[in-house]
């Protein structure tokens, strides 16, 4: 009798739970996975290079469009790399609405992470529940940016303007009566931070509903419980961060053991799993929107007692005031010298990372003394929890690695970057 080989399945990327731009090599036995080769690249962009012909404030915008579900963290890690090298102070409540839009990208990435996961595993409601939260933070995101996902908000010493006082409003049209418009708007009749304060009281209840829909969920938890296992030793080995580094009982997380900004100010804990398998992280991450929940209330609270200047006084890496701009000439042309050719940063090296949704992310920033990067690196989580796909694929059915590629939330605009 002829001995059966193991023979190999391309998974992706057109296949839903691919994302698209993932093709995975399957090595199989039957239909148990014996090795998963994921290939990468189909996404690149270019990222890095782009940035070396590029000034230190053009590539800003192109930092919202690597892990395009957590944008303002992606600035917040290439702003502050740059500050290092200036050496310059951020005004304290620049720092407070940076952590605050830290935390309202957090719960964007996840909400969209629960939706996703939950939808590839088979359970059809909770991304309807789950985008029903993120209209509202993604409305925050355009009132503050005038654009509801790639914001280009941060700066290097600040962020671009202060908060709004007013929220845009839902106009009357011919798909929503005003009955419909009035209950919309019922909420924005205030500034962004009365609107984000009402978020933050209706949030808890929301997440009670996506765990009514999961946590306990028979068929959630056979598909969840056991799968991608992954022990202590082996995250630390695989260079995990983030939840799939807590997932498995290390409590790491940069904002508690290399606090930036007003982190060290804030008071919030920091979830850890016990088994390391998909149904752990999933735990993490639904508790991680609890604690982000506190640390928005805490930083709307400092912010309504605080106002103050929202970026550096520094002209040489900030714009003049608008107002100087029309009574001095000297302002005027230093706006556009500073647009056009941008500021020089000092010669040297730098390395700034932040908590983000996926994990450790970080930007290493060479700088020749020109206005333009030498080089930059970026060091994105989802690339080292790729890696780990193999290791956690290993022995599984091919059902359990559309569980596991949603365990990792893995996006590829950061891993192709």
């Amino acid at each position: 009798m002829a001995e059966i080989k193991n023979y190999t399945l391309n998974f992706g990327p057109q296949h839903p739970a691919a994302h698209g731009v993932l093709r995975l090599v399957l090595e199989l036995d039957g239909e148990v996975i014996q090795r998963a080769d994921p290939h990468i690249g189909l996404l690149h962009r270019a990222t890095e290079k782009l940035a070396e012909q590029k000034t230190f404030l053009q590539s800003v915008p192109y930092m919202d469009r690597l892990d395009y579900v957590s944008m303002m963290m992606n600035e917040h890690a290439y702003v502050m790399s740059i500050e290092k090298l200036l050496g310059i102070e951020v005004p304290l409540r620049a720092q407070y609405i940076r952590v605050m839009f830290d935390e309202v990208t957090r719960l964007l990435n996840h909400l969209l992470w629960v939706g996703c996961h939950a939808l590839d595993v088979g359970a059809m409601a909770v991304m309807l529940y789950a985008f029903r939260e993120r209209e509202d933070l993604m409305d925050c995101y355009e009132a503050v940016s005038g654009a509801r996902m790639h914001a280009a908000y941060y700066r290097p010493g600040g962020v671009y303007r202060d908060l709004p006082e007013k929220m845009p409003q839902y106009a009357a049209s011919k798909i929503r009566n005003e009955k419909a418009i009035r209950e919309l708007n019922e909420t924005r009749q205030g500034s962004l931070l009365d609107f984000l304060d009402d978020f933050t009281k209706r949030f808890p209840k929301y997440v009670d509903e996506y765990e009514t829909l999961l946590t306990d969920n028979r068929i959630w938890k056979q598909r969840l419980v056991g799968v991608g296992v992954v022990s202590p030793e082996q995250a630390l080995a695989m260079g995990f961060t983030g939840a799939m580094l807590r997932g498995s009982g290390i409590a790491w997380d940069v904002r508690k053991k290399q606090p930036y900004e007003v982190y060290d100010r804030l008071d919030f804990d920091i979830p850890v799993g016990v088994n390391g398998d998909s149904y752990d992280r999933y735990l993490v991450r639904i508790e991680e929107m609890r604690q982000s929940n506190r640390i928005i209330k805490q930083c709307i609270d400092w912010l309504r007692k605080n106002p103050g200047p929202v970026i550096t006084d520094n002209l040489k890496v900030a714009p003049p005031k608008r107002v100087d701009m029309k009574s001095n000439m000297e302002d005027l042309i230093h706006h556009f010298k500073l647009f056009t050719e941008g500021f020089h940063v000092p010669e040297g090296e730098a390395y700034a990372a932040v908590e983000h949704p996926k994990g450790e992310f970080g930007i290493y920033l060479v700088s020749d003394g020109a206005n333009k990067p030498y080089r930059l690196k970026i060091r994105a989580p989802g690339f080292a929890h790729l890696q780990g796909l193999d290791m956690m694929a290993k022995g599984h059915m091919i059902a359990d690695a559309v569980t596991i590629i949603g365990t990792q939330d893995i996006v590829f605009g950061e891993i192709d970057r």
